[in-house]
């Protein structure tokens, strides 16, 4: 395996190239011959977590594995659109949860925005455009006419109509990038615009529309790093959830009040604080994290209890470096990247329309 060229990725106090290049190593090692990207060997592959990991490698420049991973995807989407929540290792031939998560669905425009940001490739966007196109179709179609979207349709086709904030503010953020997809390929999607906006308001304005998640870190900051809150409104919910979620010097609570920070929504805390200009912090969410670093794989655990320092559970995902690096980039001035989760061009659908339902 070659080294991968990570000097965009050196951010101090957190990872220096070579560091950063054993970081790509281990995602690459992770990945299977196919293409699928599961949280570990011989754990499962979710398709939300393996699109996470995808775009890491467009961010450290691994293009053609990024590309075996959508192309994966593209292979093994069902015939209404969806993927399943997970398969054994990444296989596709053993599901081991045939549900189907609507923001699982839906992220897949996310990365291929990004890898096409990444790439300027016409040809892989021409290509992945139905897989996008039909993905959003299942998503919506289960959307409720005041904004949110079931998070779930199981197996035998029951759609569930309760909503998860932290899932609806991804699809929120999918949506747009879909949206992107469309006008770069100058395919007017009307329908997704007024979905955008129904559900945006649901999310800013109806709460009390969603499952009561809020123990959870993700709820806190998830409307703004989906995009659904901007400006002072989305620093004025990272100020008012900031002293329950974040431990000073470990990271990013999960949930209250247990005593257990988590990578992943440490680092994706930092990606939001970076999308609202406060980067300073940003940086001092991710060098709090470091205790979560395994120096022999690069990859990094999943979490910390804090009160005992003891690591739980004893897993290198994916998924968590995949956001570490994606944080990491976009405060190196990754072009895509930050594209992507700055959002300044990216369409918000038509929300300035009220309609009677909200």
């Amino acid at each position: 395996m070659t080294t991968p060229r990570t000097d965009h990725l050196v951010l101090p106090g957190v990872l220096t190239a070579d560091e950063a290049a054993a970081t790509v190593r281990g995602l690459l090692a992770v990945q299977r011959a196919d293409g699928a990207i599961p949280w570990f060997r011989g754990h499962h592959l979710d398709p939300w977590d393996h699109t996470e990991a995808a775009m890491a490698l467009d961010a450290a420049g691994e293009h053609e594995a990024a590309e075996r991973a959508y192309e994966w995807l593209r292979r093994h989407q069902n015939a209404d659109g969806s993927w399943y929540a997970a398969y054994a290792d990444g296989d596709p031939d053993a599901v081991t949860d045939r549900g189907r998560e609507t923001n699982f669905v839906a992220y897949v425009a996310v990365g291929v925005w990004h890898h096409y940001l990444a790439t300027g490739d016409d040809a892989f966007l021409d290509r992945m455009w139905p897989t996008v196109h039909a993905a959003v179709e299942f998503v919506l179609a289960l959307q409720q006419p005041d904004g949110r979207i079931g998070w779930r349709r199981e197996d035998d086709g029951t759609a569930t109509a309760d909503a998860l904030l932290t899932g609806c503010s991804s699809v929120h953020h999918a949506l747009r990038c879909a949206l992107a997809i469309a006008e770069q390929r100058e395919e007017a999607q009307p329908d997704w615009e007024l979905a955008l906006g129904t559900l945006r308001h649901a999310i800013r304005r109806h709460p009390e529309r969603f499952l009561d998640k809020s123990r959870y870190s993700m709820d806190w900051y998830y409307p703004v790093l989906g995009g659904a809150l901007t400006g002072a409104e989305a620093k004025a919910r990272l100020e008012e959830g900031w002293d329950r979620f974040v431990v000073p010097g470990a990271g990013v609570r999960c949930v209250v009040p247990n005593p257990w920070v988590t990578g992943g929504e440490s680092a994706e805390l930092a990606l939001t604080l970076w999308a609202v200009g406060e980067s300073d912090r940003a940086l001092e969410i991710l060098q709090s994290i470091q205790h979560l670093r395994d120096a022999e794989s690069g990859l990094y655990w999943t979490g910390l209890v804090f009160d005992d320092r003891v690591i739980w559970p004893e897993e290198l995902t994916s998924w968590t470096a995949g956001s570490l690096l994606l944080a990491v980039a976009a405060l190196g001035g990754d072009e895509a990247t930050c594209a992507v989760f700055g959002g300044d061009h990216l369409p918000r659908g038509l929300d300035d329309v009220e309609t009677d339902c909200c």
